[in-house]
């Protein structure tokens, strides 16, 4: 066999394994989507499922409207701390952190990621839990925005690292501050992956449930005050999944699938408002 036909199918055969392990590694995520979809649609069409609070136990019916608005406010704050503060540590490390200061701070960050989630729970606890002597959403906030931030200054800074280097020569030889090319020129170059790294972030702290039974405790009632002790669509997930009684087991279910869509949607809704910023 001639080289060129020995390159050739050494090619296809390379491209057939990577081809192979997608499929390997996409069947097992398929798999446990179709199982939560259809353990969980008939919950989710369940009368009341949106808009009641939960049943007491044994008692059929009853919805999750407390862990909706618990985990939308709940992961909502945690957002507006984690994603700024990231994404502006990302920018240091990439355009200005090549030094001491910048290797310290992906240390630290690299072992924050490895931490449990169960960790920046107990940090929760014992930062704003115990010095404001009761459970709050705004504790649970503080601890998975601490879980997100490794995740989202690690994404941002490897996505400025992608942008070419001659678009910052470009700029800075037009006469443009540094400052000004970092924001103007590399920054909205690499929006799409910064987005990308958030959405990460947010769709894990969003099915964290260790932080939040140290945190935010849960609640039977609807509850809007950040101050108080709330609910989530993950603490729902967590207890209901551990009761004895059918409907609550299929309430656990639907909320497992509502957080997925709720996920999917934020993260299409995301792309397609990059996409249009990027045009």
């Amino acid at each position: 066999m001639s080289r060129p036909l020995v390159r050739i199918f050494l090619d296809r055969l390379v491209a057939a394994l990577i081809a192979l392990c997608v499929m390997v590694a996409a069947i097992p995520v398929l798999v446990l989507l179709l199982f939560v979809v259809i353990k969980g649609l008939p919950g989710l069409l369940t009368p009341g499922f949106f808009t009641d609070p939960p049943h007491p136990q044994g008692v059929p019916g009853g919805g999750v409207l407390n862990a909706i608005i618990g985990t939308l406010e709940i992961v909502g704050m945690a957002s507006l701390l984690a994603v700024p503060i990231g994404a502006l540590i990302g920018v240091f490390l990439s355009e200005y952190g090549r030094n001491r200061l910048g290797d310290t701070v992906r240390f630290i960050s690299d072992v924050l990621t490895g931490l449990p989630s169960i960790a920046f729970g107990i940090f929760g606890y014992t930062v704003v839990v115990l010095t404001t002597h009761h459970f709050s959403a705004i504790s649970a906030s503080v601890a998975l925005a601490v879980l997100m931030l490794p995740v989202i200054l690690r994404a941002t800074e490897s996505a400025l690292m992608l942008v070419p280097q001659a678009l910052r020569e470009a700029g800075l030889a037009l006469g443009a501050p540094s400052w000004r090319v970092t924001v103007e020129i590399v920054v909205p170059a690499a929006l799409g992956g910064i987005v990308t790294g958030a959405l990460l972030a947010i769709a894990r702290a969003a099915g964290e449930t260790a932080p939040l039974l140290f945190t935010a405790f849960g609640n039977e009632i609807v509850q809007s005050n950040p101050l108080q002790p709330m609910g989530a669509l993950a603490l729902t997930v967590f207890r209901n999944a551990l009761s004895p009684y059918q409907n609550l087991q299929d309430q656990a279910w639907a909320a497992a699938l509502l957080l997925v869509l709720l996920v999917a949607s934020a993260n299409i809704l995301a792309r397609l408002y990059v996409r249009r910023i990027q045009r």
